[in-house]
Order: structure tokens, then sequence, then C-alpha cells
């Protein structure tokens, strides 16, 4: 069963996010940025290819300043993958799907 990639924003950050059981990878992207268009469907399939062991979740930036702020986002599409209060990883800018896995599989293949 594919989990969708739920859309969060700055209320919702602690819940979902920080008080969440499993790892989060929180995807920062912005309706004007092109590239995060590319992003989308790769952040979707890590959803679906790691949905037992980790939640995805999507955070527009401009409505969002609080979590922006918070974890530094300087450029989208950008990446945190947090486990409770720690950030485990951050990428800014498009990675390739290779990348994508291989970031997450070094934090949740561990397991």
């Amino acid at each position: 069963m594919s989990k969708a990639v739920i859309t969060i924003t700055d209320a919702d950050f602690e819940t979902e996010v920080l008080k969440a059981e499993q790892p989060v990878l929180v995807y920062f992207w912005a309706s004007w940025c092109g590239p995060c268009q590319l992003m989308s469907p790769m952040i979707s399939s890590a959803a679906t290819a790691y949905s037992d062991r980790l939640k995805v979740v999507k955070m527009e930036i401009d409505p969002n300043p609080l979590t922006v702020k918070q974890y530094q986002v300087e450029g989208v599409p950008a990446l945190r993958l947090i486990q409770g209060d720690k950030l485990l990883e951050s990428t800014e800018g498009v990675i390739g799907k290779e990348k994508l896995l291989s970031l997450l599989a070094k934090h949740l293949d561990s397991n």
C-alpha cells in the first residue's frame, strides 16, 4: 500500500514531525519553483518505497516561515530528514533519485 505525502504547515510541524514515531523526510518546496516540480514524483516514490519506516511530509516555504527559518532552508527544493528533535540529513537543490534513496537507506536500512 502506498502512503501519500502529507502536506503540513508551521502549525502542524511539531505534531507531524517532531512527535512522529518514525523518521520524517520533510520536503520543502514552492509553487514558483521549477525544479520542485521535477522532485515531487521522486518524493512520492520514496514515500512508497519506505512506507513501513518513514513518514514523508511536504511544506510550502512561503506560507511557513517559522519552520523554514528553524531548519535554515535557503533554497528549494530542500530536504530535511528528522527524527525526534535530531536533524539526520539535509540537502538543498535537486538531487537524483539514486542519491535520495541512498541517503534514506543510510538511516533506514539499519533499523
